[in-house]
Formats: structure tokens, C-alpha cells, sequence
């Protein structure tokens, strides 16, 4: 057995209070990491509740944090009140995400706007804080999509976003290799979180067509690669996009 300890290590994992997110905090947190859950405070309420549940029931390693990735200033906040608690950030998941799917003739520049804000320019945010905060020997996994690489209709925004993702992941692992610290993303195929759920079921039952194994993704199968990433069995894996996706390619 090779186990995967992370011990003493700490864990920032952006837009963690539901789905993939929270699966990949639980992982690392059983692995030994101390995690924050970052949520955005949406006016209802409702992304604060789930952090806290999330962070309830993985107990004392976990820290429900609220900031903005669209943000420079929240997201230093975020850095900041981690370093305060735990004493460190080791690791960094860029996951917060949305979608805004339409065609391009009936997309608005606000819905473009809105998922590369989030989606891209967010995860630059948070890469930049980290590029400052992040121990050396530390890791920063990138969540891109297999969207950036099939062009899926109605997803220019999303796309365009996530294939930035993917480029930033190249820049970034040689800029930060010097301090030993290595940058990966992971491309999921469908996984039917909350965001995979409104997908419509007639177009989920085409895109199976597609997937050799005949299945969609399940959250804790991309943590499980995430967690690979941050592990030291992944020392010398750095500026790559694992595609997570049951082979979904073409």
C-alpha cells in the first residue's frame, strides 16, 4: 500500500461548498490536510449554508472562508485568513466555476463577461496570490474541462474560459518551477453535480454515445486525480491537463 499523507499541510480549495469542490476538500482533508472551504456569499444565503455544512462535517481541519475570486482584494483576504488559522497554504484547487450556455448570436456580453470573470480571470487571481503565498514544494491544480477541447455548442464563453485555463496551467508551472512548486490542471468530462444536472437530459443521453466507458464522471473519480496532483507521487508531473473523462475524446 502507498499512502498519500498530507500531513501539516494546508488546502485552499476555491468554490468548495458543493460538488466536485467539496469531494475534493473531504479527499484531501482525509488525507491529513487542514482545507478552507471558499465560498461566494450570494444574497440568499444559500452558498454560505453549504460551505458551513461542508465544513461541519469534516470537522476541525476545515474553514468555511467567503471572498469573491473575481476579486484581487477578497482573494488576498482569502490567502491572509488561512495563513492566520493555519499558519500556511501549501496547496491551491482552482475550481469556483459557472456556466452561462447560448449560442453565440443570443449570447449577451454579460454572459460572456460573467463566466470569464469567474471562470478565468478568477483563477488568475487566485494563481497570482498564490504565486506569493503558496510554501515551496507546493502545488496549484487548475480545474479546466474537456468543453475546451470538444467546442461544445452554446459554450463559446465557457470554452474560450477553460481552454485559458489550460494555457495558464503551462505559463505557470515554468514561471513557479524554480521554487519547486507545480501547476496542473485537471479536464473533466460530464459530472453531474448541481452545474452538470441542467444539462438537459436529451443532451445527456447523446453525449453518453461519446464516452467509451458508457457513464458519466462521479465527483470523488476527479478528486481522487486532484488529489494525485497534490500528493508527492506527482513531484515530477508539472504543466499538464489530465483529462478525467472515461475517455472521452472525440
Amino acid at each position: 500500500m502507498i499512502p498519500i499523507n498530507l500531513s501539516g499541510k494546508t488546502a485552499i480549495i476555491t468554490g468548495s461548498g458543493q460538488g466536485l469542490g467539496a469531494q475534493t476538500a473531504a479527499l484531501l482533508a482525509q488525507a491529513g490536510a487542514n482545507v478552507v472551504i471558499n465560498y461566494f456569499n450570494d444574497p440568499q444565503g444559500i452558498n454560505l449554508q453549504r460551505a458551513k455544512a461542508t465544513a461541519e462535517k469534516i470537522g476541525h481541519q476545515a474553514l468555511a472562508i467567503e471572498a469573491d475570486v473575481r476579486d484581487p482584494a477578497t482573494v488576498a483576504e482569502l490567502f491572509s485568513r488561512t495563513i492566520e488559522h493555519f499558519g500556511r497554504v501549501d496547496i491551491v484547487v482552482n475550481n469556483a466555476g459557472i456556466l452561462r450556455d447560448r449560442s453565440i448570436k443570443k449570447m449577451t456580453p454579460a454572459e460572456w463577461k460573467d463566466v470569464i470573470d469567474t471562470n478565468l480571470t478568477g483563477a488568475f487571481n487566485v494563481c497570482k496570490a498564490a504565486a506569493e503565498k503558496v510554501s515551496d514544494g507546493g502545488r496549484i491544480v487548475n480545474v479546466s474541462s474537456i468543453a475546451a477541447f470538444h467546442g461544445f455548442f452554446g459554450q463559446c464563453n465557457y470554452a474560450a474560459a477553460k481552454g485559458g485555463i489550460a494555457s495558464l496551467t503551462k505559463v505557470l508551472c515554468r514561471e513557479l518551477a524554480k521554487r519547486n512548486i507545480t501547476v496542473n490542471a485537471v479536464a473533466p468530462g460530464v459530472v453531474l453535480t448541481e452545474m452538470g444536472k441542467t444539462i438537459p437530459e436529451a443532451v445527456r443521453q447523446e453525449m453518453l454515445k461519446s464516452i467509451p466507458l458508457g457513464r458519466f464522471g462521479e465527483p470523488e473519480e476527479i478528486a481522487s486525480v486532484i488529489l494525485f496532483l497534490c500528493s508527492d507521487l506527482a513531484a515530477y508531473v508539472t504543466g499538464q491537463t489530465i483529462h478525467v473523462s472515461g475517455g472521452w475524446w472525440v
